[in-house]
């Protein structure tokens, strides 16, 4: 139904979705389309602003990409930096080259081939999300372990030519020291054993003690050559700032980090985890698209529109993920 506006002299009607007027040329689905994306671009516009303006804030200890997102499929120990992030984001704009498809093949109402297309576009989005939720298992996980000290700091540990020692590598275990509990001296709460870390401060301390070979490396970040890197301590400043260890940190949570700055994981969560779920909303509503494609409504209706709408959609969520992926690990 079309509403009207009713002045002193005439009645004016203002649009109401129907073929008669289109502004810009456009449906009324596909003018709500758009201001669906650009509202939903401001919000992803003001995630990465933050994002840009705490990591400038805090650039000499953010973590490098390179060193975090090392991990890939079925290559277990393998350094891989941002390898399957390249792939990532290459099998997610490939989905869209299938989108793109797709639609042109609505045009010339061909149904066999926009269902192909179709489908190659959901897969392509379930394997992003799939890949996605991996990263973001082995991001929480954590490879190498670190401590924290007294002061918020974060604690590496190196060998002498620089490389990364995970705690498992040199940490001690100390026998448990159990403490009776009485009648008048009872604990009334236990932590979920699932959350505490592997090692104790004291097993770390006492691992290190007995590796010589062992240095401590610093959030701060040093430029060398054009090449940026931690800043690693000698053998006696390493023993003075660990003798400060508060906490073993063993992966990334909102409250803890192993790589580095807190805000780091905040945001990854955070920006990642809401672009993610753009993604697995839109496999959603194209298998619905998709399912209709097979039985014929848009065949019936002489008009795949909705398959170009829905396409719409994507091609933003592939844009967004690009921003993201350049903010986030590139610069």
């Amino acid at each position: 139904m079309e509403a009207t506006v009713t002045t002193a002299n005439n009645n004016e009607k203002t649009w109401g979705g129907g073929e008669d007027i289109q502004p810009l040329g456009a449906s009324y689905g596909k003018m709500m389309m758009w201001f669906f994306i650009v509202s939903d671009a401001l919000t992803f516009s003001g995630f990465l602003a933050a994002y840009g303006f705490s990591r400038f804030k805090f650039i000499e200890t953010w973590p490098l990409a390179d060193e975090v997102f090392t991990h890939f499929p079925f290559l277990h120990g393998v350094s891989a930096p941002m390898y399957y992030v390249a792939l990532m984001t290459f099998i997610l704009i490939f989905s869209s080259v299938t989108m793109v498809l797709a639609v042109d093949a609505g045009h010339h109402l061909k149904k066999t081939k926009v269902a192909i297309y179709m489908f190659l576009t959901i897969i392509g989005g379930l394997i992003f999300v799939g890949s996605q939720a991996w990263e973001w298992k082995n991001f929480i996980k954590g490879e190498y372990g670190a401590v924290e000290t007294a002061g918020g700091s974060l604690l590496q540990f190196v060998d002498k030519d620089g490389k990364r020692v995970a705690l498992e590598a040199f940490a001690v275990k100390l026998p448990e020291q159990r403490e009776a509990l009485t009648r008048s001296h009872g604990t009334w709460f236990v932590e979920d054993a699932e959350t505490q870390p592997t090692y104790t401060v004291a097993e770390v301390q006492a691992g290190f003690k007995a590796h010589p070979e062992l240095l401590i490396r610093t959030e701060q970040i040093i430029e060398n050559n054009g090449k940026k890197s931690k800043k690693v301590l000698t053998r006696a400043e390493s023993e003075t700032r660990l003798s400060t260890a508060k906490y073993v940190v063993e992966g990334a949570n909102l409250t803890r980090n192993e790589y580095g700055s807190k805000l780091f994981a905040d945001f990854f969560f955070f920006i990642t985890g809401f672009h993610g779920f753009h993604v697995f909303s839109g496999v959603i509503i194209n298998i619905i698209i998709f399912f209709n494609v097979l039985l014929g409504t848009y065949e019936k209706r002489r008009s795949y529109e909705m398959v170009e709408k829905v396409g719409l959609y994507w091609h933003f969520v592939d844009l967004v993920w690009v921003f993201v992926f350049t903010v986030f690990y590139l610069v």
